[in-house]
């Protein structure tokens, strides 16, 4: 279990993160809510260790991550798939991948069920990242961080400017992940009905603050559309 507590950070003088707290369960998908600039992105960029907490702790498994660098948060599990995807654009589709493998000595195969998630990255294994459709680019960026064999993946809006056939695939994959693998998923989104079709759990973020929890079932009936809306 991924376990947050009283997390701030900082930039300059403003309070982005303001005490939060709150879990994501091990082995379930959880959505984090809230409209744009609230902190969603500032807070995975602080689990993920890209940006210093100013206080707080973030446990995983009973392991306290707060002050580790980011290459020893993936050694513990963690992996990143951030907005807009950053793959290289002039490096073909598997080296993109092998690079998500980077913490094992000497990578050279890519895991049969990284192909089986998503054909399109076999058809087009050969071809630069830069030359896929964004919804290519996607699947590309989740795949590359299936190759470091997480035991928790955190994606920040992996629906932004993807048509809705490819959104789809991609909610099958994230479910397969949970259900299937056992991996934790931590869902940063905006497509309100996407979160509540996949969502074993739901945090809603406003002003940097955590306003609201819970279980996915119940985000209709707890008024979460409407929260994220305000």
């Amino acid at each position: 279990m991924l376990i947050v507590k009283d997390l701030n950070q900082y930039y300059g003088g403003s309070h982005i993160l303001r005490n939060m707290n709150f879990e994501v369960p091990k082995g379930q998908l959880t959505s984090l809510l809230g409209r744009n600039g609230v902190g969603k992105t500032t807070l995975l960029k602080s689990l993920m260790g890209v940006v210093k907490v100013k206080t707080g702790s973030i446990a995983w498994d009973g392991k306290e991550l707060a002050n580790l660098s980011p290459w020893s948060r993936v050694d513990n599990g963690f992996a990143y798939v951030p907005q807009g995807r950053e793959i290289f654009p002039r490096l073909t589709v598997e080296e993109n991948l092998l690079i998500g493998a980077a913490k094992f000595s000497s990578p050279k195969n890519i895991p049969s069920y990284i192909y089986e998630l998503f054909p399109i990255l076999s058809d087009m294994k050969v071809r630069r990242g830069g030359d896929l459709s964004g919804g290519q680019q996607q699947q590309l960026a989740i795949g590359r961080a299936l190759m470091s064999q997480p035991d928790l993946i955190i994606l920040d809006e992996p629906t932004e400017g993807i048509q809705p056939s490819i959104i789809q695939d991609i909610g099958c994959c994230l479910r397969k992940l949970v259900d299937e693998m056992g991996i934790t998923v931590l869902l940063v989104e905006q497509y309100y009905d996407f979160a509540k079709e996949l969502s074993d759990h739901y945090i809603v973020m406003r002003r940097g603050e955590v306003v609201a929890q819970g279980k996915g079932a119940d985000m209709d009936l707890n008024g979460v559309q409407e929260m994220i809306s305000v």
